[in-house]
């Protein structure tokens, strides 16, 4: 995915921040009404009361960014309007350690206005990073648009609906193309679990890059794994195709190695 720019970040910082500071307008005038109240009846309640909103100030302040960011695949509200969303370095989700993490050091982006440093840093990173995303080794990305049908899948039938269902219901359904390559099983032995979840994560992502980066990042998981295994691609095999075939066979293996 391509690392989001300044633009979409301050779109979604701005969204965040406005609806941050309504939930803090909302929790204050609950503070104002509730406190004042409880002190006519007991000073202690009170003092427990104050502790609490100071809390809940503290979870609201803190909590937003990390909680949605840990549990909504790395977006706040604010990222999924701007289409974008924080992971791993890796390309994986990000957990709750990476959302803490960057989101405690979120202060000292903050410094000495309105995000100096965090903007100073993304400026000076290759890949836009501020220092919660360096101390947490995260990066935040843009999504990318998957193309659908214009008229959806509500999309009214004309009448050669049905003559185009019950021919297609006559034909059988074909064989994917790796299903047709045997890969020698000795090599594909050498081949370790990690090596499946590398495959897997391609395989999970792929529809959303690019056609030039999906094809190097082939070429370059096909290299590595020939290169560990000895394996090679065979005559008239795209390298997507030998990869597909070198999962199905290695999830074989590893099914029988439990």
């Amino acid at each position: 995915m391509p690392v989001a720019g300044i633009g979409s970040r301050f779109i979604a910082i701005l969204i965040d921040y406005l609806i941050w500071m309504a939930g803090m307008i909302v929790l204050s005038v609950i503070a104002a009404v509730v406190l004042p109240s409880i002190h006519a009846f007991d000073k202690v309640s009170e003092n427990w009361a104050a502790a609490i909103f100071i809390f809940l100030f503290f979870i609201l302040y803190w909590g937003y960014f990390t909680l949605f960011e840990a549990f909504w695949d790395g977006r706040t509200p604010g990222k999924r309007v701007a289409r974008i969303r924080v992971i791993q370095r890796s390309g994986r989700a990000i957990g709750i350690f990476e959302s803490m993490t960057r989101n405690f050091i979120r202060i000292f982006d903050q410094f000495p206005f309105i995000y100096g440093v965090g903007v100073i840093c993304i400026f000076a990173t290759k890949q836009h990073q501020r220092l919660g995303d360096l101390a947490a080794g995260t990066l935040v990305v843009r999504e990318q648009e998957s193309d659908a049908p214009a008229w959806g899948d509500a999309g009214s039938r004309t009448f050669t609906a049905p003559m185009f269902s019950e021919s297609a219901a006559q034909i059988a359904p074909r064989a994917e193309p790796h299903h047709h390559v045997n890969l020698p099983t000795t090599e594909i032995g050498k081949l370790a679990t990690s090596d499946l979840e590398v495959l897997e994560g391609f395989f999970a992502r792929r529809l959303d890059m690019s056609l030039e980066t999906r094809s190097a990042l082939a070429e370059r998981i096909a290299k590595a794994l020939c290169a560990k295994s000895g394996l090679t691609i065979p005559d008239g095999v795209s390298v997507e195709t030998f990869l597909e075939a070198t999962a199905r066979q290695l999830r074989e293996v590893v099914r029988f190695k439990r």
